[in-house]
């Protein structure tokens, strides 16, 4: 079986790339942070114009018509640029809220396995709930990532998979941009007279970063051809540990320039926090790996 990408999957992640670059770069992401503004409802609809909330909705309800895997592959490119807000959860809203689609409606989703809801103030649905349920402001270790309590939790079940897959694919994306900013900076930085990356202890943080990344993203992968319950609890238990992980130790290749809040370093490591609690934990997918493990040796 062939897992590599396709020549129209290589050029789809290349267009959301290059989409994104030009509407959510540095400096936006950086004046999203500032501002406080996690949801910005022009760039939700040029998501929604380019496709990126209907890219599994069939084509005769207007869709795009693509499946799993392609959306793996966007939504990859949708946390190497910390694009903020509810995206899995509009992207499961597609075809069942008005709007969602279109990206003229925001909707979150009851996937912190509680009575949290991300995005609470700025979604017009929620799934799992009738109506936007009133909340109380919780503090989010992320700046992007606002949190409400509710009175009474939903149930988001029915798009558990699919959206431990695609946030998934989130933590994937940005553990290889911290990839990235690691050997970059590595290259950059001089101590001793020579790149930081010419020493031992930083080329093995930088490998240990890529093998994490790499495992990570195949596991996200397969799990997208064959959707099978087990893979994506590996993929989003592999993913997770990637994205945080290598979020430290990237910050750990900058050194004090890391902590300061100038660095996006942070940025990376309090979204995947976040994440690494969306739609499936990590002790949740070690449960059901054991049980499956279990079942099969039985």
């Amino acid at each position: 079986m062939d897992f590599q990408p396709t020549e129209d999957q290589k050029d789809l992640r290349a267009g959301v790339r290059d989409l994104l670059a030009g509407r959510y770069g540095r400096d936006a992401l950086r004046a999203s942070v500032d501002s406080g503004v996690s949801v910005d409802r022009a760039l939700w609809r040029e998501l929604g114009e380019a496709g990126f909330f209907a890219l599994r909705l069939p084509e005769s309800e207007g869709g795009v018509g693509l499946g799993l895997p392609e959306a793996v592959l966007v939504f990859e490119e949708a946390g190497r640029a910390l694009v903020p807000g509810p995206l899995v959860a509009t992207h499961l809203a597609a075809g069942v809220v008005p709007g969602a689609a279109a990206g003229t409606a925001v909707v979150s989703a009851f996937d912190l396995g509680g009575p949290l809801v991300a995005h609470l103030g700025d979604a017009d649905a929620v799934l799992g709930a009738s109506g936007v349920p009133a909340g109380e402001p919780v503090r989010s270790v992320d700046p992007l990532t606002p949190l409400h309590r509710v009175a009474v939790a939903g149930d988001s079940s029915a798009y558990r998979e699919v959206g431990a897959l695609l946030t998934a694919a989130l933590q994937l994306g940005s553990a290889l941009r911290t990839v990235e900013l690691a050997v970059r900076y590595a290259g950059e930085r001089e101590q001793f007279g020579q790149p930081i990356g010419a020493f031992q202890a930083v080329k093995h943080l930088c490998a240990r970063m890529l093998v994490r990344a790499e495992v990570a993203r195949t596991a996200v992968y397969a799990a997208a051809v064959t959707g099978d319950e087990g893979e994506v609890a590996a993929a989003k238990l592999l993913a997770d540990e990637a994205a945080v992980r290598g979020a430290r130790d990237c910050l750990q290749v900058h050194g004090g320039m890391g902590f300061t809040w100038e660095a996006d370093v942070h940025l990376h490591l309090k979204r995947a926090w976040v994440r690494a609690e969306q739609w499936r934990t990590a002790a949740q997918a070690e449960e059901l790996l054991a049980r499956e493990l279990l079942g099969s040796a039985g």
